[in-house]
């Protein structure tokens, strides 16, 4: 036959009236800190490919200054291209179409194997976007942005 379970003894209780903080609880499983390490605004919670995205917009936005026509071609960005031959492009442009816009790739992957650092993914990022451009306009990377391979 079963034996009746003890009652469980109540919880200290501290008056309502104490100013004395209550003590602190330890956290017994590892856990540590919970929520976010800093806020948003900090560079710390960027991820790495909001970071990339924000160099992108960097470098269109000083091509758009020069070249306006660039408001109407669709910047995207990807993570590695669809198909992978002995070359891995590092972007990709596609010409207007039937019912489309055109539209510039840029490959976020390929791009960062290929860089160190946030500066040298700067300048690679804004190379493939000058080199892209220019095959969509028919010009040289040069005359897209005269500082083109000077960096």
């Amino acid at each position: 036959m079963d034996s009746p379970v003890p009652p469980v003894p109540p919880r200290p209780t501290e008056p309502k009236d104490s100013k004395e903080p209550r003590p602190r609880r330890r956290d017994r499983h590892g856990r540590g800190m919970r929520g976010p390490v800093a806020p948003p605004q900090v560079p710390l919670s960027a991820s790495r490919a909001d970071t990339f995205r924000d160099l992108v917009q960097d470098s269109v936005e000083r091509l758009e200054r020069r070249w306006p026509q660039l408001t109407e071609v669709e910047f995207l960005i990807l993570e590695v291209p669809g198909t992978l031959d002995d070359t891995v492009p590092l972007g990709d442009s596609v010409p207007a179409g039937k019912g489309r816009q055109a539209r510039i790739v840029v490959y976020r992957r390929p791009v960062e194997i290929r860089t160190k650092n946030r500066e040298e993914r700067a300048l690679l990022v804004h190379e493939v976007v000058v080199e892209q451009v220019a095959d969509l306009l028919g010009l040289s990377p040069e005359s897209v942005d005269p500082r083109y391979g000077q960096d």
